[in-house]
């Protein structure tokens, strides 16, 4: 499943094609997916593309009416990848791909093609303000924002028994840390997975948003994580994976002590650490 670097590598990827560009024609292919592709995108239509942006794990394409243009906050089209979708750039008489089931075709002949076999993805219309769609507004904040720090983590957590690991992954509490980027960052920061989020400490806590981040920025950087179907906008795919400290690791050896790395299911989520240097 793409996770928050994957998602905000891939609206890096299509921005440039797509910011300020006016969009011509929407092509519905096949409107089921999670939420079905509803008449209303069709609102976007002869309207400018004024920003892309990201909430989690959903990008945000914002475009203000033709008569209005510097209402960005009028609303536009939302798009989720779900578990296997993709965005790729491409011209119009590219041929098509089995699964392509939306089309956004802009007036400078540029089109967005939304890919998604296993139909778990979205693709809608937003009215604003978008903080208050009902996919929106029950979120917690953005891991590389400043609202996102230790002591918020040990306030949420204070009491509570399920395992920090769960904790992490809850969009309630902090969005877009998923099952890759928990297992990785709860590494770098030392703490055992399945450890209480009411008995870490604030100390430690300050410590694994540190390492959240650590981990989500270079995912950034490398483009994301290829395991089984992500690749970017332009194909290429990302190459993270390629410096995982203990997912999908399993009896290979801890790359800080040495020691075989675990496989534990918790929340039905494969997860891995080290017993040695997680606590």
């Amino acid at each position: 499943m793409p996770e928050l670097p994957e998602v905000e590598t891939t609206l890096r990827g299509i921005t440039p094609a797509l910011l300020n560009q006016r969009i011509a024609a929407i092509t519905v292919r096949n409107p089921a997916l999670r939420i079905p592709v509803g008449e209303s995108v069709r609102k976007a239509c002869g309207r400018s593309i004024a920003r892309l942006h990201r909430r989690a794990k959903y990008l945000l394409i914002d475009t203000p009416p033709a008569d209005n243009p510097s209402r960005e906050d009028d609303g536009g089209l939302m798009i989720h990848l779900g578990m296997s979708g993709s965005l790729r750039i491409c011209a119009p008489d590219s041929p098509l791909r089995r699964h392509d089931h939306v089309e956004l075709s802009l007036q400078n002949g540029v089109c967005l093609r939304f890919n998604d076999p296993r139909r778990f993805g979205i693709f809608t219309w937003w009215d604003a303000p978008s903080e208050t769609h009902p996919l929106l507004r029950e979120l917690g904040p953005e891991p590389l924002g400043k609202a996102f720090n230790g002591p918020y983590l040990h306030r949420r957590a204070r009491g509570l028994r399920v395992a920090v690991k769960n904790f992490l992954m809850d969009s309630r509490v902090v969005v877009g840390v998923g099952n890759i980027y928990a297992s990785e960052a709860l590494h770098l920061a030392g703490i055992h997975p399945v450890r209480a989020a009411g008995r870490v400490s604030l100390a430690r806590y300050e410590t694994l948003v540190a390492a959240t981040r650590e981990v989500l920025q270079e995912a950034i950087r490398q483009g994301g994580t290829t395991l089984r179907d992500f690749t970017a906008p332009d194909s290429q795919p990302g190459y993270f994976a390629q410096e995982l400290r203990v997912y999908e690791r399993a009896g290979e050896p801890c790359l800080r002590c040495g020691a075989q790395v675990r496989k534990r299911v918790i929340g039905q989520r494969s997860t891995y650490f080290c017993v040695n240097c997680q606590r």
